[in-house]
């Protein structure tokens, strides 16, 4: 499926002359400008899968956040503004085939590593709440108490289950049970497969961090599936050989000027891969 067909930034002529309007001197950096233009990235033409790849700096999560800030699609993570992006953004052109779907969204690794730290956050936080009702079962059950007042009816309540109960069924019963925590990789997995439903535009922030290569071969299978038989359309930044294999994607240099469209295997960090299993071929 196809709902964003093409992404226009603008060029180095038109940041120029922008830049040039602005009659204030006292910024050192115009972010996201002359960021994509630098390579001379002014339009990219999508397909169901369609691979920004680069290295550190060549502008592919730039890329992705300003298409998420154009088409206005959903995101978890807050991530740092420049001044400058809403006139960035006035510049730039989509063209779509589809509406975009309301559940479309951008995943980046900031989402991610939330969602983990949330979830060891939230345990943390009921472990000590453990602890304090252990504490408070204790008080209750031996303690000597007298309801003298309509005010002390909530803790005679809490005297009586106290009394009626084990230690560990009345902490049971006050306290939900513990998020299962996953591995890092499990949970990053199980984000995924979570955030992405049927039909709708995704935009994927380098998803393979916090993979191992065994899980991103998961969601490789996971992403081709979504895209051929669900309704998906994904635009995805990554170095993952993994990723860059998917069938029928189309991929982007953006470490070539101009950018280009290549195949994966023809890609610098590939053929580094490729080169290295070859070097110990004999080990295997």
């Amino acid at each position: 499926m196809i709902y964003l067909t093409s992404f226009t930034f603008p060029s180095a002529d038109m940041e120029f002359d922008f830049i040039l309007s602005i009659k204030r001197n006292c910024y050192d950096s115009f972010y996201p400008f002359k960021i994509l233009s630098k390579n001379d990235l002014d339009r990219l033409d999508f397909q169901p899968v369609t691979i920004l790849y680069g290295g550190n700096g060549s502008g592919k999560s730039t890329a992705l956040n300003v298409i998420a800030e154009k088409t206005g699609i959903n995101r978890d993570s807050i991530y740092n503004k420049s001044n400058f992006l809403p006139d960035y953004v006035k510049l730039c052109y989509m063209n779509t085939e589809e509406d975009i779907p309301v559940n479309s969204r951008i995943i980046t690794s900031d989402d991610v590593f939330d969602y983990m730290l949330n979830i060891r956050n939230l345990n943390e936080g009921i472990d000590l709440k453990r602890d304090k009702l252990f504490d408070e079962y204790l008080d209750a059950k031996y303690a000597q108490f007298q309801m003298k007042s309509m005010a002390d009816y909530d803790q005679l309540k809490k005297v009586n289950r106290a009394r009626s109960k084990t230690q560990s069924r009345f902490v049971r019963s006050e306290l939900i049970d513990n998020v299962r925590e996953y591995s890092n990789g499990e949970s990053a997995f199980r984000y995924f497969t979570e955030k992405i439903g049927e039909n709708g535009l995704y935009l994927l922030d380098e998803p393979e961090n916090s993979l191992s290569p065994k899980r991103q071969m998961e969601l490789v299978s996971f992403l081709e599936e979504s895209a051929r038989f669900f309704g998906c359309q994904f635009i995805i930044s990554t170095h993952s050989p993994f990723l860059l294999a998917m069938r029928g994607a189309k991929i982007y240099n953006l470490d070539e000027n101009p950018v280009t469209v290549e195949r994966w295997t023809d890609l610098e960090n590939v053929r580094t891969y490729y080169d290295f299993f070859k070097e110990h071929d004999k080990e295997f």
